[in-house]
């Protein structure tokens, strides 16, 4: 009997399909089962594919081009369509994709195989969904999209297989995994799932001629099943009894490639037979694809990591020595994008008068050229200190110094426009001598400090500043000087721990003086209250972690915590028998030049903040209507600067306030009866209306007009509680 006929009995057709022609040749069977007459014939590609079911041509073409890069069979289930679009036979096509190459080089492929019908009842009407396009596609495509979107949202290695693992493949989900890397000429497992500990020390380290699945895979960038263990032990009988012990009964192995180059291979094991066919195989395929992406991208964002940490902490110094008397903490935090460094920095530089310099600063933007210029100009101001010189001069030299930069990078940069235009740069330098307390401020564009006294209450210090660094080379930057009292705090800190969350200058002073205030009497050390601050702008310290407030880390933030001890800081050890200690007193000082009159508002706004839980409210306004006059005074009047002086002591609601504002002239006031269109005279006359008791006290060089106010009511809170 010939071949032809025994096929025809088993109703099994012959067809050759050439993909180069967009021809197939069907046999006699072959023809009938297409629904065409029963003899041998030769069609045009379009003719054949008007009887399967679209959906079906679309399935087949995926098995196809898997098979073409296995290297394996293509088989798939067709239905046969009719003329009306009825379904006349399901059948079964099995065949082998071979590769023919032209004599242009053009690569074309020729499937060679078999039909069969599929002996089962098929109802005579219009074309419905069977078990290949049902109800399984549609859960292969959701676990699909499951999976792509887990291993798309994972950030290490460690995470990639932990999704891996978790993987439930609909119908055949594999209890053991397995991914290997390669490295040089050698195999390791890099991670693996469903196995003991020390189970995987045979295969830790092998060559890539090894006579082992994985090995092979990525040798040949072909994927290897195995559906069964008689297949492992004739394919691959050296490593079989490696295998063996595990008790698995099918295995998959597949290459994880990348960009054309093969990176290592994915296994996938399972207790119960799989037979692998072209769906199992398509999905073990499209996981294995975007695993190899998912290692790719993972390996690149560690390497990232690990390399700007590095960057990170040899740019952060290390806090000096201890100091006697002080206590110092500080935090950096980078923004939420790719660059875990940043344009922001602080420092703390010994000077070699015996004091030390805090250094905060900003530079402009949040990519690789800020923090390479944060290093610079970092580099470039602890020099500028050593030294000797002083803070305004140290600002000086360092705009200098920046402009520099930006001018040569600018003349040296001819493609990225980034590196073409100019950087500026906020900073705050503060000298401090450890034995008085007192501070030398120059400041470049950078936020005012923020001082926390004994009590709780926070004041912003305001100091004479100057534009950023590198926007003009030859730039002076003013000094102001204060004193940091026992007990007293002082914060500084870049505008991106005030800003961070969409929040301006004043709500987000708002938000970091509550934090500063719920620290009353320094119940927390230092190092906690520094936690508090960034975490009360962008949610808990890991930076790594998604969630509701990863998009909050829009900027770098840098916050320095500066503290004298004394009562009520929470730096030194608390008594072993502690008492109700004296309210401490509250001062502030400020000195408002003839040329900087806007100052004036600073100074109302000092005494506001000074006077927040006084228990009458006229009266901190009127403390705030004679400090202005009183300074308008002194302006207006001489030819030197107002300084102004403010404390508040005792107990609440038995308070007293006084108020000095010293200058160097030696003229005295004195009572004038200003008409009512009058623009001035009225200074007496308001601390004589609004203050309990005032005066003036002559000097060697000037005077100092003084007014006291006493509270004159009980706050309506428990003062116990608040102490």
């Amino acid at each position: 009997m010939r071949t032809e006929d025994v096929l025809a009995a088993i109703a099994t057709g012959l067809w050759r399909w050439d993909n180069a022609s967009g021809t197939v040749t069907l046999d006699s069977e072959a023809a009938r089962l297409l629904g065409l007459p029963a003899d041998p014939v030769v069609l045009p590609e379009v003719a054949v594919r008007s009887r399967f079911h679209p959906v079906d041509w679309n399935e087949i073409n995926g098995i196809v081009t898997l098979a073409v890069a296995e290297g394996t069979l293509a088989e798939a289930r067709l239905r046969i369509m009719d003329e009306d679009g009825r379904v006349l036979r399901t059948v079964r096509s099995r065949s082998k994709p071979v590769e023919n190459r032209g004599t242009d080089g053009r690569v074309d492929y020729e499937l060679i195989g078999t039909i069969q019908e599929i002996a089962e009842p098929q109802p005579g009407t219009t074309a419905v969904h069977t078990p290949i396009t049902g109800d399984w596609r549609r859960s292969r495509e959701a676990f699909l999209l499951d999976a792509g979107r887990a291993l798309a949202e994972a950030r290490s290695t460690a995470e990639v297989l932990r999704v891996a693992a978790s993987l439930s493949m609909p119908g055949f989900s594999p209890d053991g995994l397995a991914v290997f890397g390669v490295a040089g000429d050698r195999l390791s497992i890099i991670g693996h799932h469903g196995h003991d500990v020390g189970d995987g020390a045979p295969f830790a380290d092998m060559r890539l001629d090894t006579d082992y699945p994985a090995a092979e895979v990525v040798r040949t960038g072909r994927a290897i099943y195995l559906p069964s263990p008689e297949d492992y032990k004739r394919r691959f009988p050296a490593t079989w009894p490696l295998a063996q012990r595990f008790g698995r009964v099918s295995w998959a192995f597949l290459p994880l490639i990348v960009a054309g180059r093969t990176m290592g291979a994915w296994m996938a094991a399972f207790k119960h037979p799989v037979s692998f066919s072209p769906d199992e195989r398509s999905v073990l395929t499209t996981v294995a694809r975007m695993l190899a992406q998912a290692l790719q991208r993972a390996g690149v964002a560690e390497s990232e990591r690990e390399l700007t940490t590095g960057l990170q902490r040899s740019m952060m110094p290390q806090l000096g020595p201890e100091i006697p008397g002080m206590r110092i903490a500080a935090r950096y935090v980078p923004t939420g994008g790719g660059l875990q460094v940043g344009g922001d920095w602080y420092d703390m530089i010994p000077l070699p008068s015996g004091r030390f310099a805090l250094v905060i600063g900003d530079v402009q933007g949040h990519d690789v050229r800020a923090a390479g210029l944060m290093g610079q100009l970092r580099i470039a101001v602890r020099a500028y200190a050593s030294e000797g010189h002083r803070p305004d001069a140290v600002l000086s030299r360092a705009s200098r110094f920046l402009a520099g930069i930006c001018s040569s990078q600018e003349s040296d940069s001819d493609e990225d426009p980034d590196f073409q235009s100019p950087r500026f740069a906020t900073c705050l330098y503060v000298e401090c001598d450890p034995r008085t307390g007192m501070l030398e401020v120059a400041r470049a564009g950078h936020p005012d400090p923020a001082i926390r006294m004994p009590d709780g209450t926070v004041l912003m210090r305001p100091t004479a500043g100057g534009l950023p660094l590198g926007i003009v080379p030859d730039t002076d930057y003013p000094t102001s000087r204060f004193t940091l009292e026992p007990g007293e705090t002082m914060m500084l800190c870049t505008d991106g721990l005030i800003e961070t969350g969409g929040h301006d200058l004043d709500t987000g002073w708002a938000r970091l003086r509550a934090i500063l205030e719920s620290e009353t009497h320094g119940s927390e050390s230092l190092e906690k209250l520094a936690d508090l601050l960034v975490q009360a702008v962008h949610g808990p310290s890991s930076h790594h972690t998604t969630g509701p407030l990863a998009d909050r880390r829009e900027d770098d933030i840098a916050v320095v915590l500066l503290c004298r001890e004394g009562e009520g800081c929470g730096c030194g050890a608390p008594p072993l028998h502690p008492v109700r200690p004296a309210r401490p007193a509250r001062r502030t000082m400020l000195t408002v030049a003839q040329a900087e009159p806007e100052r004036i508002a600073g100074a109302r706004q000092q005494i506001r903040e000074l006077l927040h839980d006084w228990a009458d409210a006229e009266q901190v306004d009127s403390a705030v209507l004679v400090v202005s006059e009183m300074v308008t005074n002194v302006l207006t009047h001489t030819d030197g600067d107002a300084l102004l002086v403010a404390e508040a002591v005792g107990e609440l609601g038995e308070r007293r306030l006084r108020i000095e504002v010293a200058d160097g002239s030696d003229e005295l006031p004195h009572k004038r009866h200003p008409g009512e269109m009058a623009s001035s005279g009225r200074g007496v006359l308001l601390m004589e209306m609004l203050a309990d008791t005032w005066g003036v006290d002559p000097r060697g060089e000037g005077k100092s007009i003084w007014f006291e106010l006493y509270e004159r009511s009980k706050p309506g809170t428990d003062t116990d509680l608040l102490l």
